[in-house]
């Protein structure tokens, strides 16, 4: 075949490249008597083209405008500009880059596309045949593997091993394995703690993502990666289910739903975790900048969770660390937004320095994510020693009662049932919080005290045991229902109640006011302080602690703990009981202040600002836990709050992806 080169800019003049030698490996004897014209040009020129015929305003490397002719089989067009930068991005020569897209050239007139994924998966690899015979290296291997033995690079084994499988693009193995890396990755938290299967899931599902290489729509790229995102959330989130059968009266009528709530799962999941995914598959860049992007919108939507349905942060991925104290307390520094952000960062930077490991930019990513690991773990030290301060003074004697009784004794029945348990579980309540001991304060689960508490009532509990209390009880005033916390002395006399502000959607009040749920309650005013004769405490309901910034009113002095009441009765034994624990433990980081928490089946413990669990009562255990809190301090966290630190992550990665924005060829 016949090769046409026009030069419009002397700058090709420099690069000595056979245009005919390359274009014949292409076409073969069947093209011998056909011509096809080259034209070196520039950015400039390229961009006016592009823009006239494809109505895209920007330069290319290549353009391909076919004839439809098989003599006159059409025009070229290269530019020199982006061809220079994408090769010295790809630490390749401008020749081979060349030869590259002039063969890529060659196919576009030849009929081959690469629009679809199948039809690009084809295309490619008749690229790749073709630069082998040129004795050029596949122009693709970046985006897996550079290295031609497995044994000296990072991870080259399990690399080498998996590419075995041959995992075509958008087959039913890619989304086979999307899902089992979504399955996989909820096994980092409580009570599994296999921190390593975490890593493997969101690397892989990272992995997976990445060998995309073709820029992709919005659509296109959410589909692909919504197997991840949906068992990610089945897997993680099941056991919220589980309260629809603790009570048969609720299981009677909320059983139909159980099904429906998995789909709601899954589909909340995809909605919600795929987002990182979507993102590096829509904004193609280089291999620094993806692992960058994919750990900030990983931090972002952790973020964007603290409100959806008034919230639901749980399980950030920091809360992987927690079996590490000194990485765990690096949330003091900046929470368990920073956390997570190094966490994913580190994960995804590994990944791409097994498939890119002689990338210096990939390199300098990864040191950068360790780096911050680094700086978190000694400002983690630091917080760990501020905890243990006044571990020797004397502290007032709290006393946590866990009833653990089945959600069944607590439900109403009939009025003659009702009323029968009432009087039956304030009996329980009496005789464990009267055990031997003298406490100052005696701590009750989440909605404990069996009656409802009108306004200007008397707690005859308190009166009874002749001691300060808190206990969890509904709340009536005027019209509206509260789940509260009262504060009675050893009088009667009632001198406080919180009403909790973050309240569960189906379980709490019905979202949309469409959805199903038992109960509607009204909602608090928000974090309060309390003194309780001498112990500034803030009061926290349930899973109000998951929530960053919702416990220590802003600008408030630092309290001597956190009273945290729930009820993960409707829980049981299901890995969300260990992990509304663990919530409480990074809370407890977070803010610097130790928690004391109450829970009406179990876990109650006693939680040090660090994050150690001092004591605790297992999971159907019924009995009491007396101990003291100390170490309450302020944090960088707190100070500066939730919101800044977000900023703080968004200001820097978009820093970070500047320094390393330069496009390659993907």
């Amino acid at each position: 075949m016949k090769v046409l080169v026009d030069v419009h800019d002397k700058r090709w003049n420099k690069y000595k490249i056979n245009f005919e030698k390359i274009a014949n490996a292409v076409v073969g004897k069947k093209y011998e008597n056909s011509e096809v014209s080259v034209i070196l040009t520039n950015d400039k020129e390229i961009q006016e083209i592009n823009k006239e015929y494809r109505n895209i305003d920007k330069p290319t490397n290549v353009l391909s405008f076919e004839l439809g002719d098989d003599i006159l089989l059409g025009d070229i067009y290269i530019s020199v500009d982006t061809v220079q930068k994408e090769a010295k991005a790809e630490n390749i020569t401008v020749v081979d880059h060349t030869a590259h897209m002039l063969v890529h050239g060659v196919l576009h007139l030849l009929g081959y596309d690469h629009i679809k994924d199948d039809e690009a998966e084809i295309m490619e690899e008749k690229e790749t045949k073709i630069l082998k015979k040129l004795g050029i290296k596949n122009p693709y291997a970046s985006e897996e593997w550079n290295c031609d033995c497995a044994e000296c690079c990072p991870g080259g084994g399990v690399i080498a091993w998996i590419k075995k499988f041959k995992i075509k693009e958008n087959g039913f193995w890619q989304y086979f394995l999307y899902a089992l890396f979504g399955g996989i990755a909820a096994f980092g938290f409580a009570p599994f703690y296999c921190w390593w299967l975490t890593v493997l899931g969101i690397g892989g599902a990272y992995w997976l993502t990445v060998r995309q290489k073709q820029k992709c729509g919005f659509w296109r790229a959410w589909l692909r990666v919504s197997p991840f995102g949906a068992v990610y959330a089945i897997s993680m989130f099941w056991w919220t289910l589980h309260s629809i059968y603790v009570v048969p009266e609720l299981a009677n009528q909320f059983a139909v739903w159980t099904i429906p709530g998995l789909i709601g799962l899954g589909i909340a999941g995809v909605f919600i975790f795929t987002w990182p995914f979507v993102a590096i598959l829509c904004v193609r860049r280089n291999q620094a900048y993806s692992a960058i992007l994919f750990a900030c919108v990983w931090t972002l939507i952790l973020w964007g969770r603290e409100w959806l349905f008034t919230g639901f942060p749980w399980n950030p991925i920091a809360n992987i660390s927690l079996n590490f104290p000194v990485l765990a307390n690096s949330m003091s520094l900046w929470g368990a937004l920073g956390l997570t952000f190094v966490i994913v960062g580190l994960i995804a930077s590994m990944v791409e320095v097994i498939r890119m490991p002689k990338s210096k930019k990939v390199w300098c990513v990864c040191l950068l994510f360790v780096l911050l690991g680094a700086l978190g773990g000694l400002w983690g030290r630091y917080n760990i020693q501020l905890a243990s301060v006044g571990e020797n003074d004397e502290h007032k004697l709290i006393r946590i009662v866990q009833p653990a009784q089945n959600q069944e004794q607590k439900a109403t029945h009939s009025r003659e049932q009702a009323i029968k348990n009432a009087e039956e579980n304030m009996r329980v309540l009496f005789d464990l919080a009267s055990l031997d001991g003298n406490p100052d304060l005696i701590v009750f689960p989440e909605t404990s005290y069996p009656f409802t508490v009108l306004v200007d009532d008397i707690m005859p509990l308190s009166q009874a045991l002749g001691a300060d209390i808190v206990v969890g009880a509904n709340f009536l005033d005027v019209d509206n229902v509260y789940n509260a916390m009262v504060f009675a002395d050893k009088y009667g006399q009632i001198n406080h109640i919180y009403k909790k502000a973050h309240l569960v959607p189906f379980g709490e009040y019905s979202p949309l006011g469409i959805l199903p749920s038992p109960v509607n309650l009204s909602a608090g005013q928000g974090p309060e302080l309390v003194d309780v004769n001498g112990l500034l405490v803030a009061p926290a309901v349930c899973y109000e602690i998951v929530f960053s910034d919702s416990v220590i009113p802003d600008g408030e002095k630092t309290p001597n703990a956190i009273v945290n009441v729930t009820n993960d009765n409707w829980f049981g034994n299901t890995p969300g009981t260990y992990q509304h624990l663990d919530m409480a433990r990074r809370y407890a980081i977070e803010s610097g202040v130790p928690v004391v928490r109450a829970n009406y089946s179990g876990i109650s413990a006693f939680v040090l600002s660090d994050g150690n669990v001092l004591s605790q009562l297992s999971v159907d255990e019924s009995g009491v836990l007396d101990g003291f809190v100390w170490g309450a301090h302020n944090t960088p966290y707190r100070m500066l709050g939730m919101n800044f630190w977000m900023i703080v992550i968004l200001m820097f990665s978009g820093l970070c992806l500047k320094c390393v924005s330069k496009k390659s060829n993907r």
